[in-house]
Parts: structure tokens; C-alpha cells; sequence
């Protein structure tokens, strides 16, 4: 989504790194994602075909890529992005031209603030949110002594769909679960809890429960009690006016009249296309749920409030600075960070890859983080990585998938019931 509201006209291929957060097709086709090609692929090879990519301007082998990118969008958690920064800096370290490499930190930044950004420094565009987040983000590189000229203001870049036309029959109240907050079993059964009553108490209104994963998948939030285990678990079971639902979040948005979270980036979908949103505050607002970062917003509420009647009426000013645009602003939005893009990628050459963090700069941190995806300290493959073989075939392909889904399997149940159940017994 990033790459097509920089440049609409492109050819997109896809490359997902494999790992724990590695999207399946249908979380792919939930979000409407779409590219020109897609493989499933190791950082190491990913590196090695980007490598291979630059080589093709002056080579005529036959065994080379010959795939020329202009720009190069890493969408990751902040330590792969800090991984493929560095490895592709030592892949281009010769290349006469490179492409441009674009990052971000989407969504709402409310944790990890410091350890987020300086992860995702190095890139040539770090994109912000917003001009509350650009702020934000310049003051963390500023105070490291960091270049923060590659900031870029723009939007989330998938916010978008029709503007809400009021109350429709029947009244549907939408509640967007989010996979770590809360973190505990009491708390994300209260929250469910109060989302069963309140379709009980009104029982001419429709209550979905709108959840991001099926058991088994991951994004890139650890979701240890999923919400499909705590309401089979509800006494007499869901009432007909409440029901789980996956799928697109817009198009969830298409039949809300009332979006409730805690502090999901749905609320600022919401609020984009002026449908009344509440954040909850029956928790408390604290860091640790990211509510916070609601101050002000005019979107703050409980369930006793909405089981009331009342409706939210967000702050204008807070909103614009947030990006969320509901003013109709946003098809300007990625302005700026297209013409940055275009700039660099026509620039007769471009400078290397300098992130802030170094074998210098974090000794005792950067290279655990480098070898978690195959590096050493200084960006290069560790022995044995390289030498592995990407793709395999027949039998060995095989058995290859088959190990990977049973270790996936083993992985999931530790999270999703061996850790919990640890945790108990040290609290008794």
C-alpha cells in the first residue's frame, strides 16, 4: 500500500520474509494486498538477489537477475529493518547506483518510540504518520546526533473508503480487537465481557467483534489468548446480535456505526472517515495500553458511558495533526514523500547506506540483532547461511515445509498455552 500511494503506475514484487510474523494468503487477501509477483523469501537471499539486482547494469551473465528496482520498500518489524540496512549496505557498497530504500513506523506509535526509530535509521526515507509523529520522530535522531533530513511527513497509508452517512438499521457496533492489549486473560475477558452485554442490552443493534487473526497466524503482535477461545468459553454462549468477524477492516467500517478499541489504528480508520469512535477507558488510561495516546482526541470512553447512549465527538484540531484527514485532505498526503522518492531515485548517484546504529555505535546490541537474521556484525552472512540453499526441490522441499509448519505448530501452542500456564504457576 505504501509503494503504490507513492507511485500508482509501478510494477510491485513482492518479497515476504520468512519469520514468525510471515503473513499467510488470507491475511494477504484481507488486506487487499497486491503485487506483480510474490515469494516467500530468507533476509540472506533477499540480500543476495538485491545484490544481484545492482550488478545487472554493467553484466551480461545469464545467471543474473537482471531486475532493475528503482526503490526498495522495507515494511518490517524495526529490527528486520535494521538487518536488511545493513546488509544491503555491504551489498551495494560498490554499485555505481543503488535503489532508494523507504521505511517507516506505521500505525499508532505509542511504545518503542526511541528503540522503533533508531532501528528504522538509515533508511534514505523514514516515513511519519503524521505532523505529531514527524515532530516526534525528528526530536529521537536530533537527540542521538543523528541526521534526520530523511524524515518524511505523509498519512497511514491505508486509510480511505466512504464517508460515514449516518445511522443505518440496523445500529452496528464494531469492537477491534488487537492480538498483545490487554495483555491478561481478566482483562481481555472483561473487555469481551462488556461487549456481550452491551448487545444484550440492546438487542436491536448488532455487536461484532472484529479480530485481526484466525488461531494459528500471527501478525507481528503475539496474540497468547485469542478471543475465539475466550468466547467459547462465554456461558449460554454469544447472543444473536453478537458474532466474531475477520476480514477487511474497511470493510467492516462500511456497516459501523460505532467503533470501540482500545487503542487499535482501526480508531483512526474510524475517525478518517468520520465514523463516531471510543477508546477505551475502562482499563485506565496507561502507556502499557497505549490509550494514551488518545489525550485530547475527544474519543475517550467507557462501556457504562456507551452502553448510555453516548456518542464521542473527536477534537478537529487533534485530529489534523494526526494526520487522520478527515477534512478530505489526504489524497495530498503522500505528496511530499513522492516527490523525496522521485528526487533521490533521479539523483545521478546516491550516498551509502549509513545507519546510526554501528558495531561502534552498539557494540551489545546491533550484532544480536543482525544475527537473528543471518548477519554478522558488519552486514555479511554468517557461514552457513549463505551456503544453504534457497529453494530445494522434490523431497527436500518437501520435508522442508513440513518441518517448518510442525515447528510453527510447536511455536504457537508454547505461546498460546505453555507460557500462559508457566506464568500462573509462578504466581501461586
Amino acid at each position: 500500500m505504501t509503494a503504490y500511494r507513492i507511485q500508482s503506475d509501478i510494477r510491485l514484487d513482492g518479497y515476504l520474509l520468512r519469520g514468525r510474523a510471515t503473513p499467510t494468503v488470507r491475511q494477504l487477501d484481507e488486506v487487499g494486498a497486491r503485487a506483480d509477483s510474490l515469494r516467500e523469501i530468507r533476509g540472506v537471499d533477499f540480500l543476495e538477489h538485491m545484490k544481484d539486482s545492482v550488478r545487472s547494469v554493467d553484466r551480461t551473465r545469464d545467471d543474473v537477475d537482471r531486475t532493475r528496482y528503482d526503490v526498495v520498500v522495507l515494511a518490517c518489524v524495526g529490527g528486520a529493518v535494521q538487518a536488511m540496512l545493513h546488509g544491503l549496505a555491504r551489498a551495494w557498497r560498490a554499485a555505481e547506483h543503488r535503489p532508494v530504500v523507504v521505511t517507516g513506523y506505521v500505525g499508532v506509535v505509542y511504545e518503542k518510540l526511541a528503540d522503533g526509530l533508531l532501528l528504522r535509521h538509515g533508511a534514505d526515507v523514514v516515513l511519519a504518520n503524521s505532523r505529531h509523529d514527524a515532530d516526534r520522530f525528528r526530536a529521537v535522531y536530533r537527540g542521538v546526533g543523528a541526521d534526520d533530513s530523511g524524515i518524511v511527513e505523509c498519512a497511514l497509508p491505508f486509510l480511505g473508503g466512504d464517508a460515514y452517512p449516518g445511522e443505518r438499521a440496523p445500529y452496528t457496533v464494531v469492537f477491534a480487537a488487537q492480538p498483545s492489549v490487554p495483555e491478561s486473560r481478566a482483562d481481555r475477558t472483561y473487555l469481551l465481557r462488556r461487549a456481550v452485554e452491551h448487545a444484550g442490552r440492546h438487542p436491536d443493534r448488532e455487536v461484532l467483534i472484529k479480530l485481526r487473526s484466525k488461531p494459528g497466524e500471527h501478525t507481528t503482535h503475539i496474540e497468547e489468548l485469542p478471543y475465539q477461545k475466550l468466547a467459547a468459553k462465554v456461558p449460554g454462549g454469544l447472543p444473536a446480535n453478537c458474532r466474531l468477524v475477520y476480514g477487511n477492516m474497511g470493510e467492516a467500517l462500511d456497516r459501523t456505526d460505532l467503533l470501540v478499541t482500545v487503542s487499535s489504528t482501526a480508531a483512526l480508520e474510524s475517525l478518517h472517515r468520520g465514523i463516531p469512535t471510543a477508546v477505551l477507558t475502562d482499563l485506565g488510561i496507561r502507556e502499557v495500553l497505549g490509550n494514551h495516546h488518545f489525550l485530547g482526541s475527544g474519543c475517550l470512553a467507557s462501556w457504562d458511558e456507551l452502553d448510555a447512549g453516548h456518542r464521542p465527538e473527536p477534537d478537529r484540531e487533534w485530529l489534523a495533526r494526526q494526520g487522520v484527514a478527515a477534512d478530505g485532505d489526504y489524497a495530498t498526503a503522500f505528496d511530499a514523500a513522492r516527490a523525496r522518492v522521485t528526487a533521490l531515485r533521479e539523483a545521478d548517484s546516491l550516498p551509502p547506506l549509513t545507519p546510526y546504529y554501528t558495531p561502534r555505535t552498539a557494540p551489545g546490541y546491533l550484532p544480536g540483532i543482525l544475527a537473528r537474521h543471518g548477519l554478522d556484525p558488519h552486514g555479511e552472512p554468517l557461514p552457513g547461511y549463505a551456503d544453504a540453499p534457497e529453494e530445494t526441490r522434490g523431497l527436500r522441499r518437501v520435508a522442508r515445509e513440513t518441518v517448518r509448519e510442525a515447528a510453527r505448530g510447536a511455536y504457537r501452542h508454547g505461546v498460546q498455552r505453555v507460557a500462559p500456564a508457566i506464568r500462573r504457576w509462578g504466581q501461586l
